[in-house]
């Protein structure tokens, strides 16, 4: 059975499967990633994960894995297979398809940035299936977004392509990681929803899933945090449409999880704020946190498909 191994790292853990050419999960395992060891510990534990994987696929398939996809997090130089930044997990300049290609006996590896790999999964057999224009954004610790285009997701001139949370839609506004006031990802993501709403409750452990339940209990306070962060997330998403005219938005992540507490008063802010341009559809990202792991999967087959037979 011919497949593919594919890896999505995460800052506390990984996902790994092996994957056949129909998209066919023949196995699928987790492991912590360890990141309190530090980032050299975490490399070392993605070679051995990778390394299991490709024996595991020998012994019960009767073939060597074909190729490995691996999604990591940060910014990334998928042309250079290396792994550039990453707070979350330390490292730096990590020359991750190098040192995989090396413990998996030759075999490709493409490399990926998460999201943007998570899109491509998304935009192939996800909530994107049948449209060649989409954005993926996930709704998170932090707001990232993927650029979908005819089957491929735009990484941008220089990597960067897709970061809407860092818009800015509120100058003067809260200060973002980034170096920025106002971003759409500090009022936006699950985290600012989290901290706005334990700071209205008055519980400093009330998250936005607790805000998401106390809205569709008609808390008042509650309903007040909510739309505060939709009408920033919509400020967001048109500036989005208004540059790359998608044809459908995907909506991932933790606040996604909210369902129509999320996307009913979504869809209504967003069309409010539409002038000239045409309103795309806004949709339920439909692979949950295995898009990662399946886009993964994706990156390793395409890259057996571009290969140059010898």
């Amino acid at each position: 059975m011919k497949h593919v191994i594919a890896l999505d790292v995460g800052g506390t853990g990984m996902k790994a499967a092996l994957i056949a050419r129909d998209g066919n999960l023949l196995h699928e395992v987790r492991r912590a990633t360890g990141r309190e060891r530090g980032p050299e510990a975490v490399v070392e534990t993605i070679l051995d994960f990778a390394a299991e994987l490709l024996r595991l696929g020998a012994e019960r398939f009767g073939t060597t894995a074909s190729a490995a996809g691996v999604a990591v997090p940060g910014i990334v130089d998928a042309e250079r297979g290396t792994a550039v930044y990453a707070a979350n997990l330390g490292w730096r300049d990590v020359p991750l398809r190098a040192l995989l290609g090396a413990r998996l006996g030759g075999i490709p590896v493409a490399l990926g940035h998460d999201v943007r790999t998570g899109g491509l999964a998304e935009g192939r057999i996800g909530a994107g299936r049948g449209t060649d224009r989409f954005l993926f954004v996930p709704l998170g610790t932090g707001i990232a977004g993927a650029i979908g285009i005819a089957g491929r997701i735009e990484a941008g001139a220089h990597g960067y392509a897709g970061e809407i949370g860092h818009i800015v839609v509120r100058p003067g506004g809260p200060a973002c990681g980034c170096g920025q006031h106002g971003c759409l990802e500090t009022l936006a993501s699950a985290s600012a929803v989290s901290r706005a709403w334990a700071t209205a409750s008055g519980d400093p452990g009330a998250d936005a899933a607790d805000c998401a339940k106390a809205v569709e209990s008609g808390d008042a306070r509650a309903r007040e945090v909510w739309l505060t962060a939709i009408g920033a997330l919509a400020d967001g998403l048109v500036t989005a449409i208004t540059l790359l005219d998608p044809s459908r938005v995907i909506i991932g992540g933790g606040l996604a999880e909210a369902g129509e507490t999320l996307f009913t008063p979504l869809r209504t802010a967003v069309e409010e704020r539409v002038t000239f341009q045409r309103l795309p559809e806004i949709v339920p990202a439909a692979l949950g946190d295995t898009a990662g792991c399946l886009g993964a999967g994706l990156l390793a087959w395409d890259l057996l498909a571009t290969e140059v037979p010898a």
